[in-house]
């Protein structure tokens, strides 16, 4: 839920976020399309209204020709080429609408160009306002409104016509899309942060509880206590009942295992009492199978109990002084032979488990070395991940080849039959591992002899 992987938190931030910019931006886009519609229906007004002036204004003279009584008085008109045209044409049906009868001062010796699209709507509808985009005399774009009209006593229609650069209208819809969009990214922004804050503060309980259940797991709590919403305080209440139901079966597991190898080691050491006092085939045969038996049960009973063991919540053991203490009762046990038992533990280093099975494990591994080795004997650990350790034990003895290690993890597999034991150090190591989730490995040392490496779970950091 923090950084790593895809968290919830950065899942409703990123989601919120980009709804709320792929709104504001529809919003940008169709205030900006809104106010470019205003701008030109405004444009549009502005030369229907110049058109409706000239229509008003043109009359019939003696001659019969088109005047005007009276010329629109913006005087950019009279100015050339300032973007404000009119002009007015006699239909004689030609693509183009025919001759020219008046234009503005500002065309000069040009003409508007309406093409005969234009035209020809003029003339299937006289009367009608007709708008179109179209070329100006220096060729910027033009906005162009036009209409046919039958003035009185001429027969021919007349096609009045007027037309405005309308790039100072593109310019203010482009400032105006420019403005609205810095300001709606400006909101995007502060919803972004708003959304930021919304989210971090919704989950904080979510996170305060993830600490909790993080601290029970790593062993410094026993139980998720603290005070949560009402959404999440049921929640809380569950897992606390989980971890109590969890102790409870972890009790009565050691317990049935503690009532069971009490079962087993009575009648096998009446049985084994009564190999001893007597003699004989018989006796020797029910010695070896009775001792059998019990390495055995010992064995199974290491294994129930390491597998409750590892599925306990809260476990952890310092790896440091438990090797320093099983270095010194082996030292102390193979003083004669002037072994050198070197350790390498951090002292922050510790197991997430019960002690007497890392006991169990590195204990089996440093016998073994002890066992074998000629005068050197080298533990050390280091933390593999967040939540991982290593133990190495080598020595400085024979070593195994690659076939005896895979052999020596096979259960009741004895290398050197000289030897004392039953054969089941490696295996109980390696089925202990297993249970917290671990590994055994044999290799070569690089003092010559067998280094066993095991790797483990440990608490965080």
């Amino acid at each position: 839920m923090t950084e790593r992987r895809s968290s919830l938190a950065f899942r409703l931030f990123a989601g919120a976020a980009a709804w709320a910019l792929v709104l504001l931006l529809l919003g940008a886009i169709a205030l900006t399309t809104l106010y470019q519609r205003s701008i030109l229906r405004t444009l549009d007004d502005r030369l229907t209204s110049v058109a409706g002036a000239l229509v008003a204004a043109a009359e019939i003279d003696a001659a019969g020709d088109v005047a005007l009584a009276r010329r629109p008085s913006d005087p950019a008109y009279g100015r050339v080429f300032s973007g404000r045209y009119w002009q007015i044409l006699d239909d004689d049906g030609s693509a183009d609408g025919g001759e020219v009868l008046a234009v503005s001062r500002s065309l000069w010796d040009e003409v508007l160009s309406p093409g005969g699209g234009l035209v020809e709507q003029l003339r299937e509808d006289p009367g009608a306002v007709v708008t179109m985009d179209t070329k100006g005399p220096s060729g910027e774009p033009l906005r162009l409104t036009g209409q046919a009209v039958q003035l009185s006593g001429r027969p021919e229609l007349v096609l009045v016509m007027a037309a405005e650069d309308r790039r100072p209208a593109d310019r203010d819809v482009r400032n105006f899309a420019i403005t609205s969009g810095l300001m709606f990214l400006a909101f995007a922004a502060l919803i972004a942060a708003g959304v930021f804050f919304q989210v971090r503060i919704g989950l904080a309980p979510v996170l305060r509880m993830r600490d909790r259940v993080a601290e029970v797991r790593e062993g410094h709590a026993e139980r998720v206590d603290g005070r949560f919403p009402a959404e999440l305080q049921p929640l809380a209440d569950e897992l606390n009942a989980m971890l109590d139901h969890s102790r409870e079966l972890v009790e009565r597991s050691r317990t049935h295992v503690g009532n069971l190898a009490h079962a087993l080691k009575t009648p096998i050491a009446v049985l084994t009492n009564e190999a001893r006092t007597s003699e004989g085939p018989l006796a020797e045969l029910v010695g070896r199978q009775t001792s059998a038996m019990t390495e055995q049960v010992e064995h199974h009973l290491r294994r129930a109990r390491a597998a409750a063991h590892a599925k306990a919540v809260g476990a952890r053991t310092e790896v440091a002084g438990t090797i320093d203490d099983l270095a010194r009762t082996l030292g102390k046990i193979n003083a004669a032979r002037g072994l050198a038992i070197s350790v390498d533990v951090p002292e922050a280093l510790r197991f997430r488990g019960e002690r007497q099975d890392l006991e169990e494990m590195v204990g089996n591994l440093m016998d073994n070395a002890c066992k074998w080795a000629r005068g050197t004997v080298r533990v050390a650990a280091e933390r593999t991940g967040e939540r991982s350790l290593a133990i190495v034990i080598e020595d400085d003895g024979p070593g195994l080849d690659e076939a005896e290690s895979r052999a020596a993890l096979q259960r009741g597999v004895r290398l050197d039959e000289q030897a004392p034991g039953s054969g089941l150090g490696l295996a109980i190591v390696s089925d202990l591992a297993h249970a917290y989730d671990g590994e055994l490995t044999l290799s070569r040392s690089e003092l010559g002899g067998l280094s066993a490496r095991i790797d483990l779970p440990a608490t965080s950091r």
